[in-house]
């Protein structure tokens, strides 16, 4: 009898068992401090291909583990000192993980500080009225400068602005004009709003995956990205909100959701053999959690984990 017979055949289940670990990242509102809402009772049992909006499904992840530093204090009283209460001196968590995917998003919250778009030599192209989040509208002259394959940066100017700057989610942190030296292309430059070009014809460009600011506003210009590029140092720190799925061969499913996560090493990769001489070289991850205060009831909370137990059973 295998396993899973075993275990479906006992009255008590066995613990859960996985294949793996999604992991699903949404981009935090910096300046208002508001991380991405995620309501289990009405999403937990989502289509892991098809995550709900403003989560983004950066794939599979290994080597997850997560990490309580909370601290519990007591409080005594009378001769000889007795506990008569509990109370939380400190609320830590931790989260570290393997990233199996590279792609800009993963480099990003791996290596926690500004993450860098390699822009293409050509100079950065206006959209037309009507674009989407998937289609580029643009003159057949500029649509002629791209190629299907190529990856693009869809973002505003930079003109002085100081604070969180970044379309879709705040990339870069400017506290002085002059330290971006008047880079006209310094948004597009840490800007993750980015995709791939699949099609091109005289109208635009067809990008293979939505971006994450939606349909370009008033201003926004896009330019090639030959590919991209983190650096040790920086006082910018990523932040976001994570969820983490795990689907139990039973049909159960735990879900970890952190409303606000940040890195909290540098960037690092780890080496692993595969098969032969062949090794996987992976993107190392380390997040520290921060507080939020539940609207429910007013309590500072770090991460909300939920079981979804599979129909029929036992509770």
């Amino acid at each position: 009898m295998s396993v899973l017979q075993s275990c479906g055949a006992a009255k008590n289940p066995c613990s859960p068992i996985i294949r793996g670990i999604r992991a699903y990242f949404a981009p935090v509102d910096r300046t208002g401090v508001a991380p991405v809402a995620f309501d289990t009772a009405q999403l937990g049992q989502f289509d892991l291909d098809a995550p709900p909006s403003s989560w983004i499904d950066l794939g599979w992840v290994d080597d997850f583990a997560r990490k309580s530093a909370s601290k519990v204090g007591v409080l005594a009283h009378g001769t000889p000192a007795s506990a008569v209460m509990q109370l939380r001196e400190q609320s830590d968590a931790t989260v570290r993980l393997r990233f199996l995917h590279w792609g800009k998003l993963q480099m990003a919250l791996a290596s926690g500080s500004e993450h860098w778009n390699l822009l293409g030599a050509n100079a950065a192209v206006a959209l037309n009225a009507g674009s989407t989040a998937t289609k580029l509208e643009m003159s057949t002259a500029d649509a002629a400068k791209f190629l299907p394959g190529q990856t693009v940066v869809v973002d505003v100017d930079y003109s002085g602005q100081t604070g969180y700057v970044g379309s879709g989610t705040s990339c870069a942190h400017v506290g002085n004009a002059a330290s971006i030296h008047g880079d006209a292309d310094f948004i597009r430059r840490v800007s993750i709003n980015v995709a791939r070009v699949v099609a091109t014809d005289g109208a635009g460009l067809q990008l293979a995956t939505p971006l994450i600011a939606g349909a370009p506003c008033a201003g926004m210009q896009v330019q090639t990205v030959a590919g991209f590029m983190d650096r040790e140092g920086g006082t910018f720190f990523q932040e976001w909100s994570a969820l983490f799925v795990v689907q139990a061969e039973e049909g159960e499913r735990i879900l970890y959701n952190y409303p606000r996560l940040q890195a909290m090493t540098g960037a690092r990769e780890t080496i692993n053999p595969l098969a032969g001489s062949l090794k996987r070289i992976s993107l190392a991850a380390e997040f520290r959690a921060l507080p939020i205060l539940d609207a429910r009831d007013g309590q500072q909370v770090l991460c909300y984990r939920s079981f979804l137990p599979a129909a029929g059973m036992p509770i």
